[in-house]
């Protein structure tokens, strides 16, 4: 059967313009962080869950990057969720973990080691033949790498256990055997029953780009934790995943919820993505041992483009929770008409790399970085809550 639907993608909003280099100084950052954060806890953190952890570690990054101890209101908000008896039944349960674990205090040890342990034996954590883990059984999600392999990932470090950051960096290569498409170096957003669905959905790129770079971050600060073959993996994957999307970003930003501009989808654009990936593209800079010139622009484009949809502290047009989708069409009628946790995380994220990398340099010359070799214009390809 054939035929597109192209009814939402007629009509769609138009681009905003994105924020110039001079909104992104480091005090313009630092504003943005503080009216991002404070509107967060207005909305509220109400459960020990993805969105929430989302949230908890993007506070924790702006506050490493602006050189400021580990946030007061973090910590308090993981001690009254530690006094619960949080039991865990579903991989998005663990991202939370990750910001106990940076808290580095032996108050939360219980906490995370129960995580730990039901991530580990516990029989409704199932698994892909290829030892990727499930989001659900039968299916692979992008989102586990980053709710459950940074969780690992930083877990390991902590207790300087090699067993538990491998394990990072088995879901890592495993995830991207099953998702990352040999064709172009984009990641579809799930597998259903053992088959990758052919959807270049944003967020999916932006929750591996993430864990791509806390794997290749933490094997900076502890080599001696991680095993060079994993690493060149990771590395090779993260590189060619964020060469394609600069490849493929339009001129203000901000790439459409399929970013492979699928025509059912193109042009309803999706700013969690793209923080995210925005976040995850400057961040790579300084991780990769030849970062292509094009991917740190992209990655301020992206910034710059998100930001710009900043209204009173909230992050405007993000998408609510998605479930994977079997068709295309699928993605362009997914609500983005109210904040959403995951949407002020991953501004947060953003916010901290560019405070991380000192603020928007000043404007150089040059092409876009969306154009490929040649100057000719980018290309693009033919193309069941926990969701992401």
């Amino acid at each position: 059967m054939a035929g597109e639907d192209l009814t939402s993608s007629r009509f769609a909003a138009p681009p905003r313009p994105p924020l110039s280099p001079s909104d992104l100084g480091t005090e313009g950052l630092l504003t943005t962080a503080r009216q991002l954060t404070e509107r967060t806890w207005e909305l509220g953190l109400p459960a020990f869950f993805w969105g929430e952890g989302v949230c908890l570690l993007g506070m924790v990054r702006v506050a490493e990057a602006a050189g400021e101890t580990y946030p007061e209101r973090v910590r308090e908000w993981l001690t009254a969720q530690a006094r619960r008896d949080i039991v865990p039944d579903h991989v998005n349960h663990l991202a939370p973990g990750t910001a106990a674990v940076l808290a580095d205090t032996p108050e939360f040890s219980p906490l995370t080691e129960r995580l730990r342990d039901w991530a580990f034996t516990d029989p409704a954590v199932t698994r892909d033949p290829n030892g990727a883990i499930e989001h659900w059984p039968g299916g692979v999600w992008a989102d586990t790498v980053f709710m459950a392999g940074v969780f690992f990932g930083h877990l390991g470090e902590a207790r300087q256990d090699p067993s538990l950051v491998a394990e990072f960096g088995r879901q890592l290569i495993a995830h991207a055997e099953i998702l990352q498409d040999r064709e172009t170096g984009l990641y579809v957003h799930g597998s259903h029953g053992g088959t990758p669905v052919r959807c270049f959905w944003g967020r999916a790129n932006a929750w591996c780009a993430l864990g791509s770079v806390e794997y290749l971050e933490l094997a900076h600060r502890s080599p001696h934790l991680t095993d060079p073959a994993t690493v060149d993996a990771v590395t090779a994957s993260l590189t060619r995943q964020l060469t394609a999307l600069a490849r493929r970003q339009p001129e203000h930003g901000v790439w459409s919820v399929l970013v492979d501009d699928q025509p059912e989808n193109a042009g309803i654009l999706e700013t969690s993505a793209a923080a995210g990936i925005g976040a995850a593209m400057l961040r790579a800079a300084r991780v990769l041992p030849d970062p292509p010139a094009e991917v740190a622009a992209a990655g301020w484009r992206a910034v710059a483009g998100a930001l710009a949809y900043l209204d009173d502290g909230i992050l405007t047009r993000v998408s609510a929770g998605t479930v994977l989708q079997l068709v295309p069409f699928g993605y362009s009628v997914i609500r983005d008409d109210r904040p959403q946790p995951w949407g002020q995380g991953l501004a947060l994220h953003a916010v901290a790399a560019a405070l991380a990398a000192g603020g928007h340099p000043a404007p150089a010359a040059g092409g876009h970085a969306a154009l490929a070799a040649g100057g000719q214009p980018r290309a693009t390809e033919p193309a069941v809550e926990a969701a992401g």
